[in-house]
């Protein structure tokens, strides 16, 4: 992920920052295929492959990935654009059960509107609903269509097919070799586990789930069934442990003791109480449906679009936003497992009942801010250590270093604490500084390393790539599955405001056993991963 990138934007940069579109990278003829091309015309004929026969980018049909977009509100559509430009995948149909752009919020008025109109070449391409912020399976069809209509007239090309419900699209369309999820969090594991059981490729957003018991039986699946390509997209985005990982392999900061982790999420509204008023359903969205497998309850715009991720039952918390594109490579590099302790500490809200002020007792909502400490114990020769979480605006004690400096931590960063030193980095782990003997020292710059697969795919090409060839590529399922452990677990520590004591093996707490509630959920018929 991008600093352009909305995700990434700090609330004093949201109004402000221009979203930059980025389009994937088609294959390209490198100078060594001009060789081996203008060497076969010398010899009196020419084999030319069918990109280069239908033009630039050009892949034939039969050489593409088909794909189902399950999700396309603001962010999903977004990124469908980008999909829309890799050659190697065809996107023939999208599910949301939303129909009309209608609600929708996003980082800016028109940001999504042009980057949609510079995509398809249509500048005068509108919504329609509310003809404010994109969104919905109309819109998402229209684009699809239209863009394929602009990319290549010659082609019969049949049209994006349009589903309400992910679960019937699954049925029908038997032929579609993969996947792609971008629905509300409360949706990602069971629709994985549906598109999986279906012999489906699956691509998708993070997290794998936001109850624990569920992310289990997603990864389960995906490491049983070697042969389906699954891939969780925050990985692209993480960083290079390997300075980092020299400095503490060496002794530099003594024996690490503890990995700190903050952030500036949520730039989203956190909620204090659940919502009471009782608008109508926007015209053509199944409210139903956008439930899924979590218990009923009346319609609020403030469960939906970009606020979801702040309810238990519905998102993951700021950790399950941002702690994949952080946090993955660290646990690889460190060899973290599972957690034996959790501990919470969160802010509150008060409230009064009539002249009595009160406590909330919030179950419900993320807090406006908070730090989890998560206790690891020692794996191989790697010691015990504590690593901590903050968002909301929490960030660990400043450096002396930087104190003598009059410097402040960024909003966002990383640390790495041992006995006799530390080390300071970006977010995920970039332009690593040794803090050490009251200096600062940076790490060598890495020599770039040219690959020209890399290059010419792109990552989004790799998964098609990867669903071609049948390999599993760094960043699947399986890999994340103890990261996924800690994120959910940090949203059971924060709902149950207590310290966990975590028993990894037997996927229980045993100290406050009433909270191993929240370790799953009680599906409604017809969400069952078991039956879906």
């Amino acid at each position: 992920m991008k600093k352009d990138d909305p995700q990434y934007l700090s609330t004093n940069d949201i109004e402000n920052e221009n979203l930059k579109d980025s389009s994937a990278k088609g294959s390209t003829l490198s100078r060594r295929k001009f060789v081996q091309l203008t060497a076969a015309t010398a010899a009196g004929f020419t084999i030319l492959p069918r990109h280069v026969l239908g033009g630039k980018n050009f892949v034939a049909p039969s050489d593409q990935i088909t794909l189902a977009h399950i999700g396309v509100g603001t962010e999903g559509t977004r990124e469908m654009l980008d999909l829309l430009q890799v050659p190697q995948i065809r996107i023939v149909a999208v599910c949301d059960p939303n129909k009309n752009a209608i609600g929708y919020r996003d980082w800016g008025m028109n940001y999504l509107k042009d980057a949609i109109r510079k995509t398809i070449k249509d500048p005068n391409w509108n919504p329609g609903g509310d003809n404010t912020i994109p969104g919905g399976r109309d819109n998402g069809k229209s684009i699809v269509d239209a863009y394929y209509a602009n990319l290549h007239p010659d082609m019969k090309y049949k049209g994006c097919t349009a589903y309400e419900d992910a679960r019937q699209m699954l049925d029908e369309l038997k032929d579609v070799d993969a996947v792609k999820i971008m629905t509300p969090d409360h949706l990602h594991g069971v629709l994985a586990i549906a598109a999986m059981k279906r012999g489906k490729h699956v691509l998708m957003h993070k997290p794998v789930s936001n109850r624990i018991v569920e992310s289990k039986k997603v990864i389960g699946m995906a490491r049983n069934n070697s042969k389906l390509i699954t891939h969780l997209m925050p990985w692209d985005a993480n960083g290079d442990m390997t300075p980092v990982m020299n400095w503490i392999n060496s002794g530099a900061i003594g024996k690490l003791k503890e990995i700190h982790n903050w952030t500036n999420r949520p730039v989203w509204p956190q909620y204090s109480h659940i919502p009471t008023d009782t608008p109508p359903i926007p015209d053509g969205f199944n409210w139903d449906l956008w439930l899924g497998p979590e218990a009923t309850r009346d319609y609020s715009p403030d469960y939906t679009n970009m606020v979801f991720r702040g309810w238990y039952d519905f998102g993951g918390g700021s950790m399950a936003d941002m702690g994949h594109y952080s946090l993955w490579t660290v646990f690889n590099a460190l060899n973290l497992t599972s957690p034996t302790t959790v501990q919470p500490h969160r802010s509150h809200v008060c409230d009064f009942h009539g002249p009595i002020p009160y406590r909330i007792n919030n179950d419900f909502a993320f807090p406006f801010a908070s730090t989890v400490q998560f206790s690891y114990p020692a794996n191989g020769d790697r010691p015990p250590v504590e690593l901590f979480w903050y968002d909301g605006g929490m960030r660990p004690e400043i450096p002396e270093e930087l104190v003598a400096q009059n410097k402040q931590l960024p909003e966002e960063g990383m640390m790495f604490v041992g006995d006799s030193g530390k080390i300071l980095a970006g977010f995920n782990v970039q332009n690593p500084q040794l803090l050490a003997g009251g200096k600062m020292e940076s790490a060598p710059n890495p020599t770039p390393q040219e690959n020209e697969e890399e290059h010419t795919l792109g990552w989004l090409g790799r998964f098609a790539d990867a669903c071609k060839t049948g390999k599993q590529y760094p960043g699947n399922f399986s890999e994340v599955e103890h990261l996924a452990d800690a994120i959910n677990l940090y949203a059971v520590a924060l709902r149950s405001d207590k310290m966990l004591e975590y028993d990894a093996a037997n996927l229980k707490i045993t100290n406050v056993p009433e909270f191993n509630k929240y370790l799953s959920r009680d599906y409604r018929p017809g969400w069952d991963p078991d039956s879906i």
